[in-house]
């Protein structure tokens, strides 16, 4: 388990010290996406939901939920998030949902946990408020895609 940062020698769950870490810019962008019926896509699309814009509500939902990161994750630092942004894309295709999110702060830690936060919770949400008329939407593809800052570097996913 010594590759594991999260446990220390006798494979015990520890908060990981980050005091002896550079204070450097960091971000970190995570996208996913939630597939749904034709006819759910339509309502989302043509603001039909009874329960309101449900783009906008989920957009809300995820910059809330990256603020919130450290309160759902066990083992994650509370940092001083700087920035969040939760772009939603309807995209006929799926039919559904493409969600990003990206986050940055200048601290000790990077914020790829608040990335992938951000993006779940927007799916969650956008299920949340389609459920009515589609329980078997299915959300997905939740994975980081950039991650910039710190001594490990430059991560970009192909």
């Amino acid at each position: 388990m010594s590759d594991l940062t999260h446990f220390d020698g006798q494979g015990h769950a520890h908060m990981v010290d980050v005091s002896d870490k550079d204070v450097t810019p960091r971000v970190a962008v995570a996208e996913g996406h939630i597939k749904m019926a034709r006819e759910t896509y339509d309502i989302i699309a043509e603001g039909r939901a009874k329960k309101g814009d449900v783009l906008s509500v989920a957009r809300l939902a995820g910059i809330m939920g990256a603020k919130k990161t450290p309160d759902l994750i066990p083992l994650c630092h509370p940092l001083p998030v700087t920035k969040v942004a939760v772009d939603l894309t309807l995209d006929p295709d799926l039919p559904g949902v493409r969600i990003e999110g990206t986050v940055k702060t200048t601290g000790q830690t990077g914020v790829e946990m608040e990335a992938l936060t951000a993006v779940s919770v927007a799916a969650l949400t956008v299920y949340d408020m389609a459920k009515a008329v589609d329980r078997a939407m299915e959300i997905g593809g939740i994975r980081v895609i950039l991650k910039d800052g710190g001594k490990s570097g430059r991560y970009q996913a192909q």
